[in-house]
């Protein structure tokens, strides 16, 4: 005899998804979040030191739950990411040493070699959203987000 749950329920797009999604990465994500918004925060207000080294401190435990310990290791430690994961760990040194503008330079430089194989594959997911999409469709826009898609391929 099978059960049947009344009202059927049809899962959507989200909720397969948040499915899908341990607590972990789902706290992961919270504290990524937080940690974008924090250093947004910092660098709007002048490179304030506690606000950036929050948000740094909380970014790097986030992927780290998002991704697990093994990710994290597999993901910042290859050959090729070297100079990158060293600008990055340096500039959130930098940061923390209380040096914000040059540390935060360094850091981006390091972020952009790190997940710059991520920007064309995020790009191709915002062309598919309601009103970005069309936003990111408007010819001037497209012929420059166009030299990125072009050379897009999964980064994994």
């Amino acid at each position: 005899r099978q059960l049947r749950c009344w009202p059927p329920q049809q899962l959507t797009a989200g909720a397969e998804l948040q499915r899908s999604m341990d607590d972990y990465r789902k706290i992961g994500l919270g504290l990524t979040c937080a940690g974008v918004l924090f250093l947004l925060l910092g660098v709007m207000l002048f490179f304030d030191k506690g606000l950036l080294a929050m948000g740094n401190v909380l970014f790097l435990a986030g992927v780290s739950l998002i991704i697990g310990p093994r990710g994290v290791v597999r993901f910042f430690f290859q050959k090729r990411k070297v100079r990158g994961t060293s600008c990055f760990l340096g500039g959130i040194f930098l940061v923390l040493v209380g040096w914000p503008v040059f540390g935060m330079a360094i850091e981006l430089f390091g972020f952009l070699n790190l997940f710059g194989d991520f920007f064309p594959v995020v790009l191709g997911f915002l062309r598919n959203l309601p009103v970005v999409g069309h936003v990111l469709s408007l010819p001037p826009v497209r012929s420059f987000t166009d030299r990125f898609v072009a050379k897009a391929r999964l980064p994994v």
